[in-house]
């Protein structure tokens, strides 16, 4: 560009303004890292360590690469929010309305979404180790490629939701309650805590699956599915 003449640089330079503005609705938009937190809100790839912003309303927001950690967004809403890619890491999230929510790629070890609502909500490979779901309402969530290492899911209602190729390692689902089929294709279930469940509308399950999750007598197995011979598993 140095070698262009002065008024041909200042005309692209123009050029390349205008087309930003218009590709933004006629503002040129960055993420302001300053901003308080309000209904859409851009801040994306912002530190925003250590904060204590529960209740605050974060409703289509872009907190894509935000780093969350530790952060307190008790009863936040964060519905239809994006989240891909922010980190989590030790972040409480209990009670926060999340529904339809993007949380694709997060790294959220040892969060906390307990009597959260994340309906619909996408968690695509996901690092969840040890998450904390319990009494959330999850139905329609999808998991799919997540890493869930001993996460637990006590009362949390999982009605349709998705684990395909997870890894399900150590994980507690044996106080979820769901309706109808929820999906487990390719999941890794190493010790997976299924006992109690009615899993008879499941869908993906292998026996070599379940031959390495931890069952019992009130397991209910997909037909054709058998209860292996060494349920119930040992107390971990």
């Amino acid at each position: 560009m140095k070698d262009l003449p002065r008024i041909a640089r200042s005309g692209l330079m123009v050029a390349l303004v205008a087309a930003a503005t218009a590709v933004s609705g006629g503002h040129v938009m960055a993420a302001d890292c300053h901003d308080t937190p309000n209904a859409g809100v851009d801040w994306s790839e912002c530190t925003k360590k250590n904060l204590m912003l529960e209740g605050s309303d974060f409703e289509k927001a872009s907190l894509a690469g935000t780093d969350l950690s530790q952060t307190s967004l008790k009863n936040a809403n964060l519905a239809s929010a994006n989240l891909e890619k922010a980190t989590l890491i030790r972040a409480w999230l209990e009670g926060a309305k999340a529904d339809e929510a993007r949380f694709d790629k997060i790294e959220a070890y040892r969060v906390v979404f307990q009597n959260a609502s994340a309906q619909r909500a996408s968690f695509i490979s996901a690092e969840l180790q040890r998450a904390d779901f319990t009494g959330a309402q999850l139905s329609g969530a999808n998991f799919e490629k997540a890493e869930l290492g001993r996460a637990t899911f006590e009362t949390a209602v999982l009605t349709g939701a998705r684990f395909a190729l997870a890894n399900l390692s150590r994980a507690d689902l044996s106080g979820a309650s769901f309706e109808g089929s929820i999906d487990f294709d390719r999941a890794f279930m190493f010790l997976t805590r299924i006992e109690g469940l009615d899993l008879s509308a499941a869908t993906g399950l292998q026996q070599s699956q379940i031959e390495l999750a931890c069952g019992d007598t009130s397991t209910k197995l997909p037909s054709g599915l058998t209860m292996p011979k060494n349920w119930p598993c040992a107390t971990d």
